[in-house]
């Protein structure tokens, strides 16, 4: 016979056992059963870190932009997520396709206590964003995959974001359906293949080149065989370059594309502050009428695979005839 102080330890010990079997659920409210808790997989991530991920995550945190790009490509809306770059919340272009995911991080830091409150199952970030020096603290909270190292090529880094959320093939035929599409543009350029495209971010009244190197800006122009003005060719000394107004005539080009951190609007601003400026009226690309105002947030993004399709748009949309 049981005395009751022994039957009172049992449901404590019952009560605590169904607890972290909730805890280990997802967000219908229903215990997991101890088979689908078991379903994870080991994975060795960006730093060389082996982490133990869930199969089927439910829940995700999504703390950079790349990451977050990557995962609303492959159809997972993240729990939690990051502000863009210079904005409050998710940035413009991604803004539609992470309307529910709550803001707990910037691109400086991520906000722990926001963050735990999610219950998340898995969480994903790269070396784009300074939540990478709390990497041990967030495996505190869930599962933490570093996805990619700083300047990553942003083909691998979306494919290792894919392959932490258990989706790699998924992510090979995006990649392949981007490259089709990038071919396609390529030949209908016509009379606009190989001309020079100056991309420019205005700020301040002033303006910075963006886009260098091999990034999801860059890498798109290479593949579609346009060429950079001259001070905008070799890699970014960061994620963008100041340009004095005494040196306007540097950011020329036969087509420039013109925008500011936020959306669409914000380029528009911009432009008009940009038009008042002394000689910017002297520019080709203005004579031309070859200025097109971008989303900035896509161009200006750390990368990833909707604002390379993004910068594809944009493209396709002003030189193809």
């Amino acid at each position: 016979m049981s005395t009751p102080r022994v039957r009172h330890a049992a449901l404590i010990a019952t009560a605590a056992g169904a607890l972290l079997l909730s805890g280990c659920g997802d967000d219908a409210g229903g215990a997991a059963t101890a088979g689908s808790a078991a379903k994870t997989r080991q994975i060795t991530d960006a730093q060389g870190r082996a982490v133990k991920v869930p199969s089927a995550p439910k829940k995700v945190v999504a703390l950079s932009e790349p990451t977050l790009d990557a995962a609303l490509a492959l159809g997972v809306e993240p729990v939690g997520t990051t502000a863009g770059r210079g904005q409050k919340g998710v940035s413009s272009y991604l803004a539609d396709k992470a309307a529910t995911s709550k803001v707990v991080a910037s691109v400086a830091e991520a906000d722990m206590e926001k963050l735990a409150a999610l219950r998340p199952d898995l969480i994903l970030l790269d070396e784009t964003t300074g939540a990478k020096k709390s990497v041990d603290k967030l495996q505190e909270i869930a599962p933490t995959v570093v996805t990619a190292k700083l300047n990553e090529d942003w083909k691998k880094a979306f494919t290792d974001t894919a392959d932490a959320l258990n989706k790699k093939s998924d992510a090979t035929k995006w990649l392949a359906d981007f490259d089709a599409r990038v071919a396609d543009t390529k030949k209908k350029l016509g009379d606009e293949a190989g001309k020079s495209v100056s991309v420019i971010r205005w700020q301040n009244g002033a303006p910075s080149v963006v886009g260098k190197g091999e990034g999801h800006v860059g890498s798109t122009l290479k593949a579609l065989g346009m060429e950079r003005p001259k001070d905008q060719q070799g890699a970014s000394t960061g994620h963008s370059e100041p340009v004095s107004l005494e040196k306007l005539s540097t950011i020329d080009g036969d087509w420039l594309f013109l925008g500011a951190l936020g959306g669409e609007a914000d380029g528009e601003k911009a432009y008009a502050e940009a038009q008042k400026v002394a000689n910017f009226g002297k520019l080709k690309a203005e004579k031309d009428k070859h200025v097109v105002v971008i989303d900035g947030s896509a161009w200006n993004s750390a990368g990833g695979p909707l604002a390379a399709r993004n910068v594809l748009d944009d493209i396709e949309g002003a030189l193809v005839k």
